[in-house]
């Protein structure tokens, strides 16, 4: 999915000007439209510069310390998933704490999403919350069906991010105007089709545990299907994100934001760990 959290970020999205770029007539308007000692005036009242004005790269003028680095986003990420490892033990520990941690963290996670500054405590509390949900639904599928599902989705969490991260670094892999918007399209139809498989399940319309996933065509599950193609939209969500990490460092966008850049990664990561949970849970269902 194109992450909302990192792309409605100027900083991110490569919006902001450039080191010599050049002013739109929009910008050039309200330059002339200033008032009369606003700017310099020669003897006809007339603005000394007449000329395009080239515009400072975003985040020029602060000091390098203050520039978000790769260094700085890995750090908080670790961070951040070192709060999310905690409140995992303690949903292990206590999966009567399921609910709570997935209401709270996103109830967080959609205000961290639309705050336009990062804030710290809200991150990290989302990092609590969601280790909660997180914690307490791998100790549930662990019960249900058999204990080495989360070694397994975690493994394969951390392959799939490892192997895009690889990629991405190497230049192999991209992502593109063209690839977002069918990423887009797809993530609207998972949408929809997850909202009708729970609805179906609500009202009865199936006794499988997983609804509509849980059935077969030609003796393979649906959600093994589904599954795989949700695990490709979300690596290439994690390929959205490195790159707008990329842009952010490239525009000297201020350290602050490299906790954006963390949550905005996290919410990928453990979409991508819930889906290798409930693959695997679908998986071991059709066996029996």
């Amino acid at each position: 999915m194109d992450n909302p959290v990192l792309s409605r970020n100027p900083y991110f999205n490569g919006k902001t000007p450039q080191v010599g770029e050049t002013a739109t007539a929009d910008q050039l308007r309200q330059m002339y439209d200033r008032p009369a000692g606003a700017e310099p005036q020669t003897q006809q009242g007339l603005p000394q510069q007449t000329q395009p004005q080239a515009f400072p790269a975003a985040g020029s003028a602060l000091p390098a310390s203050e520039r978000m680095t790769y260094d700085g986003v890995i750090v908080k990420t670790a961070m951040l998933f070192g709060t999310i490892l905690v409140g995992a033990v303690v949903g292990w520990m206590f999966p009567v704490l399921l609910l709570p941690g997935v209401i709270v963290g996103l109830v967080l996670g959609l205000v961290n999403s639309f705050k336009k500054q990062p804030s710290v405590p809200l991150i990290l509390a989302y990092g609590v919350f969601e280790g909660l949900f997180v914690g307490a639904i791998s100790q549930v599928f662990a019960t249900t069906y058999y204990g080495g599902i989360v070694v397994q989705a975690v493994l394969a969490t951390l392959s799939v991010f490892a192997v895009t991260l690889v990629l991405f670094c190497s230049g192999k892999v991209r992502a593109s105007a063209k690839g977002t918007k069918i990423l887009m399209i797809a993530m609207g139809g998972y949408l929809l089709f997850s909202l009708i498989n729970v609805g179906m399940m609500v009202f009865g319309a199936t006794s499988n545990p997983f609804g509509v996933l849980g059935m077969q065509i030609f003796g393979i599950p649906v959600g093994v299907i589904v599954g795989i193609l949700v695990v490709i939209m979300a690596a290439y969500s994690l390929v959205l994100d490195f790159d707008m990490v990329k842009t952010g460092v490239q525009q000297g966008a201020p350290a602050k934001f490299g906790w954006t850049a963390a949550f905005g990664i996290a919410v990928t990561v453990i979409w991508l760990y819930v889906e290798f949970l409930r693959l695997f849970a679908i998986l071991a269902s059709s066996r029996d």
